[in-house]
């Protein structure tokens, strides 16, 4: 990891901090399964026919027809899942920003998870670039794994729970450390990337079953 950083140069991950998280996670829905100009021409229209110009707010989101979202480009499953988005900002379920520094990853992960089509790494997102949150793995990227596996010689993608494991020793600064193995599949692209001082050995956990199995 030093050699990486020392190629890589200075840590540049910005936190976008002026947005809500609503409209941070609506925009992460948008752009689920698209290409990002695709995305974004639909936000753009979005923007123009539900929220005058402005992003939406959620009271604009529950009261726009599904028409209306339907010509902006949306898919009948994202205009369900940004309605319940909606509703769950209303209800606080998703916190307001002024409550953050009260709630850690964990929660926030467990609390917007409950929403319809946002997931684990969606939430992560967010945790990273929007809220600037320093200690967050996103285990399943695919980048992160691949970055993993080129900077410490790896013949095969590491499994999400043993990297999670490997990964302890990065804390408090695993946020850092995800945008340093985002950056080495971009150096090996290029040609740039250090070759491993050794190839390390992932610890070898136990499967979940046979755990649970042994628990009984």
């Amino acid at each position: 990891m030093a050699r990486l950083i020392a190629v890589a140069g200075p840590y540049e991950l910005v936190p976008e901090l002026e947005w809500t998280l609503f409209r941070a996670l609506a925009r992460a829905v948008s752009h689920q399964q698209l290409h990002a100009n695709a995305a974004n021409a639909i936000l753009r229209r979005f923007s123009e026919s539900c929220g005058a110009g402005d992003f939406p707010t959620p009271d604009e989101v529950l009261a726009a027809p599904t028409r209306k979202m339907r010509a902006a480009g949306f898919s009948l499953a994202k205009i369900a899942a940004l309605k319940d988005l909606a509703s769950k900002t209303l209800d606080g379920v998703v916190p307001e920003r002024a409550h953050l520094a009260e709630i850690d990853d964990a929660q926030i992960i467990e609390r917007i998870t409950q929403v319809r089509g946002i997931g684990r790494w969606t939430v992560e997102m967010m945790l990273m670039f929007q809220l600037g949150r320093p200690d967050v793995l996103p285990v399943d990227d695919f980048g992160v794994r691949s970055g993993f596996r080129l900077t410490y010689g790896l013949r095969k993608m590491p499994p999400p729970r043993a990297l999670a494991a490997y990964g302890e020793r990065w804390k408090p600064h695993r946020t850092a450390a995800a945008w340093y193995l985002w950056r080495a599949v971009d150096l090996s692209k290029e040609g740039k990337l250090p070759p491993p001082c050794e190839r390390i050995r992932l610890p070898r956990l136990k499967r979940r079953k046979a755990r649970a199995k042994r628990a009984k």
